[in-house]
């Protein structure tokens, strides 16, 4: 796979040339700096609206290691966990919710991926450090965006460069070392002045395959690039134009999958603007345009070994090689426009926004030429959106937050020469209050969405709703009711908080794994079928901290997800357990230390051979604790070592929500893969 190389010596040459900078700068400045050592992150708490929308900086350190997607660094946030493949490409859930139920934004844009399986899950295109902020908005508590996410809003953002004569040039690069081969570099420039700015993000990272505790190897190498080049020109403080460009590619092997990845090509280009201040009522006016292309070839020959099949050959049956070879296609094209007014104690945010997308695939064996299929089209989405989003100042210490939306989607089934069309509106109502008596803060939001089935559960399984004919009209939209309310408190060494949710889903959309007969295919093994059931859903993410002493902190955190398939009386699956987190902090000008403890509760609850797209309960799942530690020093200004060791104890353990491993890597049928054993890393990084 071709692919830039970003070596080892011209990066640390770059650090070099940057700290040296840096110091002439600030001598010829005369000025002393005063820079803390980073803190390695641990666990995120949200602090903005009432604790409602969680941020995270993605170029800060986190531990277990630093991520190579965007589902690992979302794991580090309470309230996600990842169904895991390998080493890499995981997809997230939130509260037990999966899929299009979370919506996955990169610079306001939607990339959903290509493979009928998930394979490439919106968040494997995606390289965290590369962005300057994430925000999780929490449940159905925002209209803003296409086909919203009943269950959150992820946003990852990067900000316009502010360059100027004094300083016409800024960035930062980091080097990651970890056990396995890993190795990572990130490199971000920009140069420009105040009036225009070209940016580039870059990023390498390669991984061999990992051990577990008990020294087994776990098939999960990968290698990934990413590279994307920004364009701006703000010819004034209000006027800010950008265009991007950005290519990505890259392979992984699935322990839990019959096929690796062998290719994760990503091309795209998009045009944004944003104008502030237009009238005295007019505070802003955004718009973008974004085209996304993914090129994604999964295999089971090019990183393993084919299976082999009996074959007659002249009479004889004879064992051969069988390989196979999917090539599957996504072409995206979002706009969206709004306009932000503010007057008095009224803030309304309007807009329109789009969205068209086209699947396509083929598929070829050698060996089994009935199984060949060229490429063809087999879906057209096309969906156009309005919203309205209204903030009122009650009172100094009360706002009250609503908004509606509708969307009209229409899909196209190629292949079955049929359509389907929806309207679908979703809205909400908040109430943010802060109290400052308490050092307070709270909210309490009520919210309705409804979803379009995906891609995936139309097209990726066997059948709909019994008695339909098939799933593309067998499977009905879902409809989510969800209240949501936090409370956040921080008084003197004392802080905490508490996020909960409570939910009614009509029409469910619940896939089963069975033995499904499919007319005129070949069985090979259990497959997938949808259909609408009723479910409640609960549960709560909270967190308390305390500040020891001027240097010693500590604090405790906690997810905790419930479902229940009211129709069949039985819980929802793919749920992960109880979790806590225990973290404990030294924190000097000079360096840090941390230590955090991750305690797992095991899974009982769950619903035999039921689940999402990518993965079904296998059975009930053990509670496990893990420890790790690491460590940061503030090398000069501008530069940071940090250091970590995960799973300090080498515990064996996997996790709930995890696939079966391959029978072609050697594993029994339904026998998890485990996770990583101890693992050691160093992440160098610098500014300039």
């Amino acid at each position: 796979m071709a692919q830039p190389k970003f070596y080892l010596q011209p990066l640390a040459a770059a650090i070099c040339m940057a700290c040296y900078s840096a110091s002439v700068f600030a001598e010829q400045q005369n000025t002393i700096v005063q820079t803390l050592a980073p803190i390695v992150a641990t666990a995120h708490s949200g602090n903005d609206a009432n604790g409602l929308i969680v941020r995270a900086d993605p170029k800060q350190p986190i531990q277990p290691i630093p991520a190579s997607d965007g589902a690992d660094y979302l794991q580090s946030i309470m309230g996600f966990s990842s169904i895991k493949n390998g080493g890499t490409n995981g997809d997230v859930t939130f509260r037990g919710m999966f899929g299009s139920r979370i919506k996955i934004l990169a610079d306001g844009t939607e990339n959903l991926g290509a493979c009928p399986n998930r394979m490439d899950a919106p968040t494997s295109y995606i390289s965290p450090e590369s962005y300057d902020r994430i925000s999780v908005i929490k449940g159905p508590q925002t209209v803003q965006y296409a086909n919203t996410g009943s269950a959150a809003t992820v946003i990852f953002e990067r900000e316009a460069e502010k360059l100027n004569h004094d300083k016409p040039y800024r960035g930062q690069a980091s080097v990651l070392m970890g056990s396995y081969g890993r190795l990572d570099h990130n490199i971000e420039a920009a140069v420009g002045d105040e009036k225009k700015y070209i940016r580039l993000n870059a990023n390498r990272s390669v991984s061999d395959s990992y051990k577990d505790g008990d020294g087994k190897t776990v098939p999960s190498d990968w290698q990934r690039w990413n590279a994307d080049l920004a364009l701006g020109w703000t010819p004034d403080e209000n006027t800010w134009i950008e265009l991007t460009g950005g290519k990505a590619d890259g392979e992984a092997v699935y322990a839990g999958r019959e096929m690796d990845g062998t290719q994760f090509a990503r091309e795209s280009l998009g045009l944004r603007f944003e104008k502030k201040n237009v009238t005295d009522v007019i505070k802003k006016i955004e718009g973008q345009v974004n085209y996304s292309y993914n090129d994604h070839v999964m295999d089971n020959f090019h990183l393993r070994t084919p299976p082999m099949v009996e074959m007659n050959h002249g009479g004889m049956l004879m064992e051969m090689p069988n390989p196979s070879e999917m090539q599957v296609t996504r072409r995206t094209l979002n706009s969206r426009l709004a306009m932000t007014s503010e007057w008095n104690k009224w803030n309304l945010i309007t807009g329109v926004d789009a969205q068209f997308n086209k699947h396509g695939g083929s598929m070829s064996s050698p060996t089994m030429p009935t199984m060949n299929v060229p490429f063809s089209s087999d879906m057209r989405f096309q969906s156009y959106g309005a919203f309205g989003e209204l903030s009122y100042q009650l009172s100094e210490q009360n706002k009250l937050v609503t908004g509606a939306r509708v969307d009209q989607v229409k899909i196209d089934a190629l292949k079955l020469n049929d359509s389907r069309s929806e309207t679908l509106p979703s809205t909400f109502i908040r109430l943010e209050s802060q109290h400052p008596e308490h050092d307070a803060k709270t909210y309490i939001g009520l919210g309705y969405v409804e979803r379009m089935p995906d891609y995936w559960e139309l097209f990726s399984t066997a059948h709909g709703n019994p008695g339909t004919v098939n799933a593309f009209n067998g499977i009905d939209t879902e409809k989510t009711l969800q209240l949501d309310l936090g409370y956040q408190h921080e008084h003197g060494a004392l802080s905490s908080w508490v996020s909960a949710y409570a939910g009614l889903i009509n029409d469910y959309i619940l896939m089963s794994y069975d033995m499904h007969s499919m007319p005129g295919m070949m069985s090979h093994g259990k497959t997938v079928g949808a259909k609408n059931v009723d479910a409640t859903i609960a549960g709560a993410e909270a967190g308390i901290g305390y500040q020891l002493t001027d240097h010693l902190q500590a604090d405790i955190s906690a997810m905790y997800a419930w479902g229940e398939n009211t129709t069949d009386n039985k819980p929802l699956p793919q749920i992960s357990p109880l979790e806590g987190r225990v973290n404990l902090r030294y924190v000097q000008d000079q360096y840090t230390l941390g230590a955090l403890w991750r305690v797992v509760d095991s899974q009982n609850r769950i619903s035999q051979d039921q689940g999402n797209i990518v993965g079904y309960d296998l059975g009930e799942s053990s509670g496990f604790g893990t420890l790790s530690l690491n460590g940061t020093y503030h090398i000069r200004d501008g530069v940071d070592l940090s250091v970590g060791i995960d799973n300090v104890l080498d515990k064996t353990y996997s996790e709930h929500l995890n696939k079966a491993g391959s029978a072609g890597f050697g594993f029994a049928a339904d026998e998890q893969f485990n996770n990583i054993g101890r693992n050691y890393w160093a992440r160098v990084s610098m500014k300039f």
